[in-house]
């Protein structure tokens, strides 16, 4: 069995444990989510897999259990421990019996605070986790006995940071501002250069500071952030979604788009997804 995002909403709504972070950190933090699959496991007992589309940012991922296998586009690595997943890319996570997975996914990590990391050296594989953060603090997520719990102490740990070095790192503070306001406003095809001078740097200064912290250029990452709040919006009220609202000529450009963004590997994976998208709009 396959679980896709988007279109499986109830298996991701109630098969994951999965909350937004406190406003304090919410421009670094998207939200912390776990694995929920007790129920699952008898109804698939062979196991089952989750697959994911491209995201802005990375995942820390926690394992609980038993090893897991993710494959990222035509990758697969078992994963025995913990791992920094960035999330540009097509995943899916095969899951089975014994399996329990804690993940913070972020926009922008708070450890370019303390730490000299140019993220985009990161982006093509899965990497280990002992570099990009405290091995105390896993060792506390771990013997945690519940996910409010985990997310607890990481909160705790992450609002320490950003308290103690909060306006110290221009890079972090002007990549943040920008995705938040491009979400909020739905303003995903400004340009590098109209970003550049509102914020009074250059326009390749502006790149260094979204590669080193999103591991990607401003351009795929606000484009991935408009497909996907788009599909969001048309997957969950079909009714009131106008391609124009995302700022789409017409629905075809919105469409090409789409299939843009899950590209080959993906495409099989959602071909009768894609079909029903199309009724919805005629």
């Amino acid at each position: 069995m396959q679980h896709v995002e988007f279109f499986h909403r109830d298996h991701f709504e109630f098969h994951y444990h999965r909350k937004k972070a406190k406003k304090s950190l919410s421009q670094f933090i998207d939200f912390f989510w776990e694995t929920n699959f007790d129920e699952l496991y008898d109804q698939y007992p062979q196991g089952f897999s989750d697959a994911l589309f491209p995201n802005v940012g990375y995942t820390y991922l926690i394992n609980l259990g038993t090893p897991f296998v993710m494959q990222l586009e035509q990758e697969s690595v078992e994963m025995k421990s913990d791992g920094f997943l960035p999330r540009h890319k097509n995943m899916i996570c095969h899951h089975s019996r014994g399996n329990q997975i804690f993940g913070i996914k972020f926009k922008v990590s708070p450890v370019l605070f303390e730490k000299k990391v140019n993220f985009s050296e990161y982006k093509e594989y899965i990497f280990p986790l002992a570099y990009l953060i405290d091995r105390k603090i896993i060792e506390k997520i771990k013997s945690a006995v519940s996910f409010e719990e985990r997310m607890q102490i990481v909160s705790d740990y992450y609002d320490q940071i950003v308290e103690k070095y909060s306006g110290s790192m221009k890079q972090v503070e002007v990549v943040t501002q920008i995705l938040k306001e491009c979400w909020d406003k739905n303003h995903f095809d400004v340009s590098i250069e109209e970003l550049s001078e509102q914020y009074n740097i250059s326009s390749r200064t502006l790149q260094r500071y979204f590669e080193a912290t999103t591991s990607i250029n401003s351009k795929q990452a606000l484009q991935i952030m408009r497909i996907r709040k788009a599909i969001e919006h048309l997957t969950s009220s079909p009714n009131d979604f106008h391609f124009s609202t995302y700022g789409y000529y017409d629905y075809s450009h919105f469409y090409k788009h789409l299939r843009q963004f899950l590209n080959q590997h993906s495409i099989s994976i959602v071909q009768p997804h894609l079909q029903l998208l199309k009724a919805k709009q005629q």
